[in-house]
């Protein structure tokens, strides 16, 4: 009965998500607050049936309910708990109907946290969501159900996909979503500005949080993705340029940039007809992702769907929201005045070519992904393109962009002196380049360009902490002034400071990991030892052990340095029983900030087994730095005046005395 309330449910946020489509856009056009207001109670109402269908299935997940076809497809009695909970969305439908919900929650959070938006924009931008939330009620409901039923209903389950039944993909999807979706909101701002035809300041304001809120949220997506793809597929990398890997990447590549100009936008009034275009463009590359992993025409271990009907939908969809914005966009955009100008020199300059850099590389990331698909589809010929292309095209792209960064800060709205900017950092670019040079020393040397990378690394970090050192007045003013005036500096401009720090510190990773990580594969016996980064590694032998739906074969190993025993790790090879598929569990110890990391291969004859072995140094500051960029989003959006229209309480608390006054 649970699973039939459900489906009711899933159809009734189908008929919510019409009317609210057309009835408030129809209220905005006439002035009618009463059509207007079913806007909000409409979203909410939407998201709840929502929530209450995705309660549903979860609930069928939990109890192991194998009359319904998802269930039985991606689910056993024996999993674990946590992940009967993954599971509901370890799969293309539930997948899906995660999508939905998160969708129909930021439209619920915009109708309750919108107040202060003007009436027209709030109805235009929430039907523009429920245009997108019809679609993928359309979408489940035809092609991908997740309430079939299977009569009579097995006595077992098939089993979650064994490299899926994992802490990390409990995680990565809901925040990637929270990302991908999350920039709706931003999309359907700027459609809904373009219906409107107004766009100012005021509208940059209001987007620039959801776009803050979805950038970070999907870095944090992507940062877990990227772990758990390095610790869970034992294959020792954490960025492989996979397609889908790039599918997520490249909507985060968008929406940094479109952070940036809506910054500029706010401040100066210019770049708004490219700060709309950005808005659509970061939520149609969101769009793409989906057909990407949901159309079947990849195959990668994120892939899910396989039917070509879904493939086509998606499409549609795809062509429907995407061909229409830029529709929209072209027919309106000539209309829209260009705003505030600037010289080349000056902060908006600096910002305008974060922009440029970062859209190219969106679009090198966009061609590479692509074009295999396409000269299939053209000519049946399959090519793949791999990391040494966008290693090359991207690393190159983003050099500039490394260097540039600690300028924007230091240089004055409208017009700039780039000459004083450096004068306020060279020092700490000296800095940055000793701090090289000396981190390349302690690794014992390596390749000479590397010194520059772990500069650029450093660069970063400190061009961050230049921007606070010189807005406090460091230097200049007695100390206890320079604190007091750091200590009154926005939120925002922290979170800034803190995001671009954590940048140079993932940069740093980066470069360290890929420079001075070594690797070292040899057949190994009981007892024979192995040195690897400065430890040594014996192995102790295999133990059979037996999980709660697996049975693995364990390999110990003791690493010791200096002759000293310090610790011990154990490698795995893992056997799901349910559906006979292997994974491989790497054993991995850190030390600090580097991992040493240990990998089983094929057994051999004589009773040795193949290890793969890598030393990582300082691989853990590439996350470590995307936990520092998500710290200063957070920062950021605490900042009361990224809240839309909220005013400070000491301006509201003086406006009575003032009005008295006069």
């Amino acid at each position: 009965m649970i699973i039939e309330i459900g489906h009711y449910a899933l159809v009734l946020a189908l008929a919510t998500a019409l009317i609210v489509s057309v009835m408030p856009m129809i209220g905005a056009r006439r002035g009618d607050m009463a059509l207007m207001t079913l806007a909000t109670t409409g979203s909410l109402t939407l998201f709840l049936l929502v929530t209450l269908s995705f309660g549903a299935l979860t609930w069928a997940y939990a109890v192991s309910d194998f009359s319904v076809m998802n269930v039985w497809e991606n689910s056993h009695s024996l999993m674990p708990m946590i992940y009967k909970y993954s599971g509901v969305w370890g799969n293309h439908e539930g997948s899906m109907m995660l999508w939905l919900l998160i969708l129909t929650f930021f439209s619920a959070l915009v109708a309750v946290f919108g107040r202060n938006l003007p009436e027209t924009l709030k109805a235009n931008v929430l039907a523009v969501q429920a245009w997108i939330a019809t679609a993928f009620l359309f979408f489940i409901l035809l092609t991908s159900n997740p309430f079939l039923r299977l009569n009579p209903a097995p006595a077992e389950g098939q089993d979650l996909n064994p490299v899926l039944q994992d802490l990390g993909l409990a995680i990565h999807p809901p925040l990637l979503y929270l990302g991908y979706v999350g920039f709706s909101v931003s999309f359907s701002f700027a459609v809904a500005a373009l219906i409107d035809g107004r766009i100012d300041a005021a509208w940059a304001r209001w987007v620039r949080p959801w776009t803050l809120a979805a950038w970070t949220c999907l870095t944090a997506g992507i940062a877990m993705g990227s772990y758990w793809a390095y610790y869970e597929l034992g294959w020792g990398g954490w960025w492989f340029w996979d397609p889908v890997e790039n599918a997520s990447f490249m909507p985060w590549l968008a929406g940094t940039a479109l952070l940036h100009s809506a910054l500029v936008m706010e401040k100066r009034e210019a770049l708004k007809i490219w700060t709309v275009l950005l808005a659509i463009m970061t939520f149609s590359l969101s769009l793409l992702g989906t057909f990407l992993v949901r159309s079947g025409v990849l195959t990668s271990v994120h892939a899910f769907a396989t039917d070509p009907t879904r493939g086509i939908f998606i499409l549609c969809i795809l062509a429907l929201f995407i061909g229409g914005a830029f529709a929209l966009f072209a027919w309106r955009a000539p209309m829209l005045k260009a705003g505030g100008i600037f010289a080349p020199i000056s902060r908006e300059g600096a910002l305008v070519l974060n922009n440029l850099i970062l859209t190219v590389a969106t679009a090198t990331v966009l061609t590479g992904t692509l074009y295999p698909l396409v000269l299939e589809t053209l000519t049946g010929e399959k090519i793949s393109v791999g990391a040494p292309f966008f290693n090359m095209t991207f690393g190159l792209l983003m050099l500039p962009l490394l260097v540039v960064v600690p300028f924007g800060p230091m240089l004055a709205w409208k017009r700039g002196d780039l000459l004083g900017a450096f004068q306020r950092l060279y020092a700490f670019a000296g800095l940055a380049l000793l701090a090289g040079l000396a981190f390349y020393y302690a690794q014992h040397g390596g390749p000479v360009m590397a010194i520059f990378g772990l500069a650029l690394g450093f660069w970063g970090m400190f061009g961050a902490l230049a921007d606070l050192w010189h807005r406090g007045g460091f230097g200049k003013a007695k100390f206890s002034v320079a604190v007091r005036r750091l200590a009154g500096l926005p939120r925002s401009a922290f979170g800034a400071a803190i995001g671009h720090f954590g940048l140079g510190v993932t940069v740093l990773g980066i470069v360290s990991a890929t420079t001075f990580g070594t690797e070292t594969v040899v057949e190994m016996k009981p007892g024979a030892s192995v040195d690897a980064g400065g430890y040594s590694l014996t192995f102790d032998g295999m133990r059979d052990a037996v999980g709660p739906n697996y049975t693995e074969s364990r390999g110990h190993f003791t690493v010791a340095r200096g002759g000293v025993t310090v610790a011990d790790v154990w490698s795995a090879k893992r056997l799901y029983t349910a559906r006979r598929m292997p994974t491989t569990e790497a054993g991995i110890l850190s030390f600090g900030a580097s991992q040493l990391y240990v990998s089983l291969g094929d057994a051999m004859d004589g009773g040795g087994i193949v290890v793969r072995i890598w030393w990582k140094p300082f691989i853990l500051c590439i996350w470590g730095g995307a936990l520092v960029m998500m710290f200063g989003g957070f920062v950021s959006l605490s900042d009361r005046r990224l809240r839309v229209g909220a005013p400070s309480r000491r301006a509201k608390a003086a406006r009575p005395r003032l009005e008295a006054a006069e």
